[in-house]
């Protein structure tokens, strides 16, 4: 496999790791996370005026042609600096949905304002008993007339606070783990019988709980072929669990680095941490963690790219060892730091933070671990 990045891939990489640079130091991430809506929308118009936000549409779509690639390429760099703005609820959740979409005048209204900032969009897949299982979807969609009517809960829905339209999984046929008879609905955030409970989630982004109480729907506003649905959601979750897994890459990246440079400049007993060889070792373990989920990172998100249908074992193998190592990495800068590791004022904790929730996002560790086993070679 050639893992080397294209010229406009290594420019794009570039590009992202300057601005995070120049934007993302701990006390603006703060400053911004604490204000409405959660994220700058300034940065967001840049993301897309630097063309950002449309490098996974086609070409006939509006954007460039890219794929999985581009987003590892956009979502490490964003992990390097806990980037709040939210790419991977409009880009890879929502948009994700819409561009596997049969329908032709939902992707033309719907995309290009995607690429443009101006719409922002969020996938609500989550139920408070569905755990991690896809397929376990209580939230009902019976057809009514020329349409259907939703009634049901979403849990942990990422950027809904700001979304100007949600896609709603639901069932529209079978029993409640059924993978047949799950159906995606796009409609709008304020629509009669939509009700959002707002909090902030504690890596510093925003998520909602979403009620649904006899929702109207049109047909018009059906994603993809009715019943058939849970095959466009394993596509997105896959998608998503690859743009995490980046991002862990990246947030891994500067937790080792930042450990590495404060054990040289702190010293005991008259020599810098660095000089014991227990904490080297330490060290080079949380480096080795980090290699070894870069490594298997860039083997899923190629796989994917060449046959989505032969990855999916090898996206399973990711999303547990980015949970295993992510917390390995974490708790060893932390520790490493000393008490400083917990503090607000210290970046460490923020990103462990962050590697936390990445492990609980589209099943954990051990969830992976038994649909690895579970899949034969």
């Amino acid at each position: 496999m050639n893992f080397e990045l294209s010229e406009e891939q290594k420019m794009i990489q570039q590009s992202v790791e300057r601005f995070v640079q120049e934007n993302y130091d701990l006390s603006s991430r703060i400053s911004i996370s604490s204000k409405d809506p959660g994220f700058s929308s300034e940065y967001w118009s840049s993301m897309a005026e630097l063309g950002w936000l449309g490098l996974t549409f086609t070409e006939e779509e509006g954007g460039f042609g890219g794929n999985q690639i581009d987003t590892l390429v956009l979502m490490e760099q964003f992990g390097k600096g806990l980037v709040l703005e939210p790419f991977l609820a409009n880009i890879v959740l929502g948009g994700g949905a819409i561009k596997r979409s049969e329908s032709k005048n939902l992707k033309e209204t719907i995309i290009p304002s995607l690429i443009d900032g101006s719409l922002q969009i969020t996938l609500a897949y989550a139920e408070e008993q569905s755990r991690f299982d896809l397929n376990d979807i209580a939230t009902s969609a019976t057809e009514e007339g020329d349409g259907f009517i939703l009634n049901g809960k979403k849990s942990m829905v990422l950027n809904a606070e700001s979304a100007d339209k949600l896609i709603i999984v639901a069932r529209t046929s079978g029993s409640q783990t059924e993978e047949n008879g799950i159906s995606l609905f796009i409609i709008d955030s304020d629509s009669e019988g939509v009700v959002l409970q707002n909090f902030p989630t504690v890596d510093g982004l925003r998520a909602s709980e979403i009620s649904l109480e006899n929702v109207k729907v049109s047909k018009e506003g059906l994603v993809g072929e009715k019943d058939k649905g849970f095959e466009i959601l394993q596509a997105i979750a896959n998608d998503a669990i690859l743009a995490l897994a980046a991002e862990a890459v990246g947030a891994m990246e500067v937790l080792y680095k930042d450990t590495v440079e404060y054990t040289q400049q702190r010293e005991q007993f008259d020599h810098a941490l660095s000089d014991f060889q227990v904490l080297q070792h330490r060290m080079v373990d949380m480096f080795m963690e980090y290699e070894q989920c870069k490594s298997l990172l860039f083997r899923a998100t190629l796989e994917t790219v060449q046959d989505p249908n032969m990855a999916q074992r090898t996206i399973h193998a990711l999303k547990h060892l980015i949970g295993k190592s992510g917390i390995f990495v974490g708790e060893n800068a932390v520790q490493l730091h000393g008490g400083m590791g917990v503090t607000e004022e210290l970046r460490i904790g923020h990103f462990f933070k962050r590697l936390l929730v990445i492990d609980s996002q589209f099943g954990n560790a051990d969830f992976h671990l038994e649909k690895f086993t579970n899949i034969s070679s």
